[in-house]
């Protein structure tokens, strides 16, 4: 019933995947004190390259891009090194593996970069804070965040193709952009927090500047057929949702088309939600508005995913949690053995 996930999918000329499963994105908090990949990292990501693809925990572009703690970076010599190491474990087991590319915006926190100035900047489209307070640091509540200038706007769009390039340099098979969940590039998406009057707010062309020009950056830099991209068309997480947010991600969807990318991505957790001002489910709007790769993500099993391509909802199924609780995820698939239930406490450690 799941033969279509172990099939092989070509992404595009350059990058072939041996099956249409995909490791999503699961932040860890499991780098050293400087975000430096450690060898237990690699070995992690070593254990799972039977995946299609591996797309990496959230890696951030620069120090202000970071909310969590020891989170990996990819601005340093060591963090390249760290990551290098990574993938050529990933490489050895016959695995590839993507970089998602980070900037949590109005939830990063100075804790993490402001070298004991609790003041310093935390950046966003528009100086709108999200309530609440950091994830395993509680502690830690959100700061009101600056409106980034023009030169922010320019400086961040080179440090994102920097840090795809550094990506490169690393040994990853390309990047995703983390443009989903409420961070920086989504906050330019989304009414919620983007409340500009300039050319990079107000209007959907203008809301979606910022995403387009990071995009651009980073297919110059690496190539299109390297660059993916995740969105959450439905404000679910650190973000409330507006109905002209529809209208936003109208006019991205064929922007984006025109870019070849190498798959879009959804960002939800349950891909079961449904948003009134999207007509359904985030996956659903985005298929009838976006014709090229696309990769399902949020609660679904083997099966369930399977069904879905199948029936032509999304072409790559992203599985998370599952992955954490079994590192030979594709294998109990292939063979349909049963899984491994995922509990938090495998999140107190690397297995």
């Amino acid at each position: 019933m799941t033969e279509n996930l172990l099939k092989p999918y070509a992404l595009n000329n350059t990058i072939k995947l041996n099956n249409r499963i995909l490791m999503a994105p699961l932040t860890r908090c499991m780098a050293d004190d400087e975000l430096v990949p450690t060898q237990a990292m690699a070995q992690y990501y070593a254990r799972r390259a039977d995946a299609g693809l591996i797309i990496s925990e959230a890696v951030i572009i620069r120090p202000d891009g970071q909310g969590y703690p020891n989170t990996p970076g990819l601005f340093t010599q060591a963090q390249i090194e760290g990551w290098k190491n990574v993938t050529r474990e990933v490489h050895n087991k016959g695995g590839k593996i993507f970089a998602q590319l980070w900037h949590t915006g109005r939830v990063a926190h100075p804790y993490f970069y402001g070298k004991g100035d609790d003041n310093a900047a935390v950046m966003a489209p528009s100086a709108i804070g999200a309530e609440g307070s950091v994830p395993r640091m509680r502690e830690l509540t959100y700061k009101t965040p600056k409106a980034v200038t023009h030169d922010d706007i320019n400086s961040l769009i080179a440090d994102y193709a920097q840090a795809a390039a550094n990506a490169i340099i690393a040994g990853f098979d390309g990047v995703e952009i983390h443009g989903a969940n409420g961070y920086l590039i989504d906050q330019f998406l989304h009414h919620n927090s983007n409340h500009r009057t300039d050319e990079y707010g107000g209007s959907n062309e203008n809301m979606a500047r910022f995403p387009l020009a990071v995009v651009d950056a980073i297919i110059a830099k690496i190539g299109h057929d390297r660059t993916a991209l995740r969105v959450s068309p439905g404000a679910y997480f650190n973000m409330e949702g507006d109905s002209r947010d529809r209208e936003v991600f109208d006019y991205l969807l064929p922007e984006l088309e025109k870019r070849n990318l190498a798959f879009l991505h959804i960002g939800i957790f349950d891909d079961s939600m449904e948003f009134d001002y999207l007509g359904g489910s985030a996956s659903s709007y985005v298929r009838a508005n976006y014709s090229k790769t696309l990769v399902g993500v949020g609660s679904y099993s083997a099966e369930m995913a399977s069904s879905a391509i199948n029936d032509n909802k999304f072409d790559l199924i992203a599985i998370g949690r599952p992955f954490i609780a079994n590192p030979d995820y594709v294998s109990k698939v292939r063979n349909n053995e049963p899984l491994t239930s995922y509990s938090e406490e495998m999140l107190t450690s690397l297995v």
